[in-house]
């Protein structure tokens, strides 16, 4: 079993927020149950985050045990370009207007959906609505 991971479970963790405890245990189970992964677009926004630097995220990742897929396939760029003009066509629709949610969101999803069998994420709503087919841990 694959596990991918959204940026939002390593920032929490890392930000020490309440639910932190339960995400590193999510984590763990993972590991037991097979490999963890990341996208290069999860690496990215782990740097944004407070006091993240590269050798601290590189660091944390290996001590979790948790790889970086760095380089996307094709079926990546393509679901998630033909998810993200699903949902840009649902806001235009509903008057909604212009989408706002950034394309790194369908890369995640995509990421999961076509190199692991499951993803781990805060934002499960953005997941179950775009991306149902998806497994969502926790």
């Amino acid at each position: 079993m694959r596990t991918a991971v959204d940026s939002n479970v390593l920032s929490a963790i890392w930000g020490r927020e309440s639910n932190a405890r339960e995400l590193t245990e999510r984590l763990a189970e993972a590991r037991r149950g097979g490999s963890i992964a990341i996208c290069g677009v999860v690496f990215a926004e782990a740097l944004a985050s407070p006091r993240a630097s590269e050798r601290f995220v590189r660091e944390f990742l290996a001590t979790a045990g948790v790889s970086i897929d760095f380089d996307l396939e094709e079926a990546v760029w393509v679901e998630a370009g033909t998810r993200y003009a699903a949902y840009a066509e649902r806001r235009r629709v509903s008057g909604g207007g212009e989408p706002k949610r950034l394309l790194a969101d369908f890369l995640v999803g995509a990421h999961a959906l076509i190199e692991a069998n499951q993803l781990i994420s805060l934002d499960r709503g953005r997941y179950e609505r775009d991306f149902p087919e998806l497994k969502l841990v926790g």
